[in-house]
């Protein structure tokens, strides 16, 4: 059968194409008529849905989940009997530190609405959190595993604590009793070391970025020699922001060692794993920072007391040992200068008998030798004297002596001493001394020829 389900309606009035034309006063949707579409349904079943419920929590087992790569989550929550779908839009899921698992057990602030293009009941999910420790367990595991795998939890990282800090520098809330403590045991400790109070919020929304900056600005600062972070005790939601990763990577970048200070006892944070101490307690916390003065000068008192002692029990047992050794050189000495001396004596016989041994063979050597030696001596003075005479004659006949006992003259210049060989070397006027064999003439020039010196000789003018 085709047509409107409404065609064969008593009573109502056919409108031309087969429909009741709609009154004025109608109200839409309560005919034919007024029929409305299918989106006005669905924004109107919207509109009384978000009015009738306001911000609620609810509480379900997470299931169907799927992350989006736009940043949306989609889901359902369930109990046993019924099943609500979900959506989480991006900017409100950022804030949730750890993405949920299907069978997880959360509670969800949303607001109950219809998606108008599919006429889907759904909750709007703007916060979420975890029921039981599902989620919290979950976003632990994750952060700590991450932090294992840099190294930050090795126990070959932990810093030793300084012996005797100048300054402390505590991270906490200024109104909380964690600073009140750490004052507290810290006067009572030793009053002289310093602390600083680098305020910052923690707990609630913005504390985790709140001690990240406290951090930096410890480290910026470069003044203290020991930091101490946490707070007093409190829920779990309160110590939260100590299990924040940036907040446990500041932690480890810090310069100085660190010692953290979360909630009690029983509580231990990432933060607490991560730095180079944990203290159960604040007031903990600042008995491993602070040092006892106390204890301290009775420490100090004990050991000069202890090496006094020992200082005195050295001397004696020194001066002993100097004694003993003192002797036992004097005795070796002796025993070495004995031996010294008799080897001296030793080889004293050995070097004399040596000597005189030597001094036989060498006059015996000598003996045997030295007639040759005067024979050869001999000899080499005769041809030695032989050569001389020979020599003597050459010389004498080489003589300018020998030249004039032959008859000769040799002339010289009387200024300058230098003998005149060739007429070249004389000009006329120059004053001349002339050698002879027994005697000198002083003469002077008047003519002067070269050439052959019989010819030349001719060859002067008569007077």
């Amino acid at each position: 059968m085709s047509g409107s389900l409404f065609d064969d309606a008593p009573g109502l009035p056919r409108a031309r194409g087969g429909r009741r034309p709609a009154r004025d006063d109608e109200t839409p949707g309560s005919s034919a008529s007024s029929a409305m579409s299918v989106m006005t349904l669905t924004r109107a079943a919207k509109d009384v849905i978000e009015g009738a419920f306001p911000p609620l929590w609810v509480r379900g087992e997470v299931s169907d989940f799927k992350a989006y790569r736009s940043g949306h989550w989609y889901f359902s929550l369930r109990d046993a009997d019924a099943r609500v779908r979900c959506v989480m839009w991006k900017s409100d899921a950022a804030r949730v530190q750890v993405m949920p698992e299907n069978g997880m057990l959360v509670t969800a602030q949303g607001q109950m609405t219809v998606y108008p293009n599919y006429g889907d009941l759904q909750l709007r999910v703007t916060r979420l959190g975890a029921e039981g420790d599902g989620l919290w367990r979950k976003a632990l595991e994750q952060t700590i595993a991450r932090l294992k795998a840099d190294g930050l939890l090795d126990p070959e990282r932990k810093r030793p604590l300084p012996l005797l800090p100048r300054c402390v520098a505590v991270i906490t809330s200024p109104d909380g009793a964690a600073w009140h403590d750490i004052r507290v045991v810290s006067a009572s400790r030793f009053a002289a070391v310093r602390l600083v109070l680098v305020p910052s919020r923690v707990q609630g929304e913005g504390t985790e970025a709140e001690l990240v900056a406290a951090l930096q600005r410890v480290a910026r600062w470069g003044g203290a020699d020991v930091v101490i972070i946490g707070r007093g005790g409190g829920a779990r939601e309160d110590l939260w922001a100590f299990n924040d990763e940036r907040v446990a990577r500041a932690v480890a970048d810090c310069p100085v060692p660190v010692i953290a200070a979360v909630g009690h006892e029983v509580d231990t944070s990432v933060v607490d794993l991560v730095a180079d101490l944990r203290a159960a307690t604040p007031s903990a916390a600042a008995e491993a920072a602070v040092p006892d003065r106390d204890a301290l000068l009775a420490q100090h008192a004990d050991l000069a007391h202890r090496l006094r002692l020992a200082g005195g029990r050295t001397v004696v047992r020194r001066r002993e040992q100097l004694r003993v050794v003192g002797g036992r050189f004097a005795a070796s000495a002796r025993r070495l200068r004995a031996v010294e001396q008799t080897r001296l004596e030793r080889l004293r016989h050995l070097l004399g008998t040596a000597l005189r041994a030597r001094l036989v063979r060498e006059r015996a050597t000598l003996e045997a030798v030295l007639p040759g030696m005067r024979a050869t001596v001999t000899r080499r003075l005769a041809d030695g004297r032989t050569e001389t005479a020979r020599l003597g004659a050459a010389l004498h006949a080489l003589s300018p002596l020998a030249t004039l006992d032959r008859g000769f003259a040799v002339a010289r210049d009387a200024a300058s001493g230098r003998a005149l060989p060739s007429a070249a070397d004389v000009s006329p006027g120059q004053r001349l001394d002339l050698l002879f064999r027994d005697g000198a003439v002083r003469v002077r020039t008047e003519h002067v020829r070269t050439g052959d010196p019989l010819e030349a000789v001719t060859g002067f003018p008569d007077e």
